[in-house]
């Protein structure tokens, strides 16, 4: 490492070859058609897509509408139904009612309660009407 060592020829500088610019204007231009082309493939294509889904869209309206009337006709029929069930119930509860048992009977059968005394409605004959009209 103490050794003398031996001297290098001084280099010659290289000759440096000259760089010729390139146009980036050209490069730059190149790009905005590239991202223009780019972006008007973008808008066409989401066209597309958008007129598909709007002729989807209205292609679903009338097969819409109808399930929206016949919906409407099952609400309907629903509402009548619960009415009915009500009434049923009610009813139901009352057949059933120990407390209303003889009331029942006497509407549904032709027995009667031996305190009560059964009434029978006549129609009047028309000789007996004249007669209590000329009576006072």
């Amino acid at each position: 490492m103490n050794a003398i060592q031996p001297s290098r020829p001084p280099l010659q500088p290289t000759p440096k070859r000259r760089v010729v610019p390139r146009p980036k204007r050209h490069l730059r231009q190149r790009s905005y058609q590239v991202m223009a082309l780019e972006t008007t493939a973008k808008i066409g294509v989401n066209f597309v897509i958008s007129a598909a889904a709007v002729s989807a869209l209205i292609q679903l309206l009338p097969y819409h509408w109808s399930r929206q009337v016949k919906l409407q006709e099952i609400r309907t029929e629903v509402r009548q139904l619960e009415a009915r069930v009500d009434s049923l119930n009610t009813e139901f509860s009352r057949n059933f009612d120990p407390r209303q048992a003889k009331s029942i009977m006497q509407e549904q059968g032709y027995r009667f309660d031996p305190s009560q005394r059964q009434i029978m409605l006549i129609k009047p004959k028309a000789v007996e009407v004249e007669q209590v009209e000329s009576s006072p």
